[in-house]
């Protein structure tokens, strides 16, 4: 479940990285996705606006699309390398107990 303090925290660490380079991946439905290299723009309540490289096209953003995974963003780093904004969440195997 999302809470306020998530999307708080979230929104402070982009606020922090505006201007920098980052990288969108998405899903456009029917098992296709798009991988776009960008720079975060502006910062809004509940959304922010990026801008992509190819073209002088604008797109926006809500926080909830970050945390709930539905777009993935990848900041660059000094050591020009991408990490995620928010870590991959680690997938638990589930056991079966048999009673």
């Amino acid at each position: 479940m999302i809470c306020s303090a998530d999307i708080m925290n979230l929104k402070s660490n982009i606020l922090d990285k505006i201007g920098q380079k980052i990288i969108v991946k998405g899903s456009l439905g029917r098992n296709k996705s798009f991988e776009k290299e960008a720079t975060i723009d502006k910062v809004y309540s509940n959304i922010f606006t990026v801008k992509y490289n190819e073209g002088a096209r604008n797109a926006t953003y809500s926080y909830t699309d970050i945390l709930t995974r539905t777009v993935e963003v990848q900041v660059l780093n000094s050591d020009n390398t991408y990490m995620p904004l928010i870590p991959p969440v680690e997938e638990t195997s589930k056991k079966r107990v048999k009673v």
